[in-house]
């Protein structure tokens, strides 16, 4: 879950994201996120009993790695050639 406030007159600024898992409070400094955070955003399209309904959702490290656990078939892991 994220809030959000102003910076400047017209621009947004992040101010906090809590885990909506486990209600953690994660560290966020300048706008940004400074640990592990997943944010998911999907919009449920066609064929789905949600069609028309976008979820928004944050996930910390540790709630993540707990849920890709659950997993039949495990995630993919890959390394990144490039750091942002």
């Amino acid at each position: 879950m994220r809030k959000y406030g102003k910076m400047k007159a017209t621009k947004k600024a992040l101010l906090q994201v809590i885990c909506n898992k486990c209600g953690k409070d994660l560290e966020v400094k300048d706008g940004s996120v400074r640990e592990g955070c997943v944010r998911i955003e999907y919009p449920f399209d066609y064929f789905s009993e949600k069609d028309g309904y976008i979820y928004e959702f944050d996930l910390c490290e540790k709630c993540f790695d707990l849920w890709i656990g659950e997993f039949k078939y495990p995630a993919k892991i890959h390394d990144m050639k490039e750091y942002m």
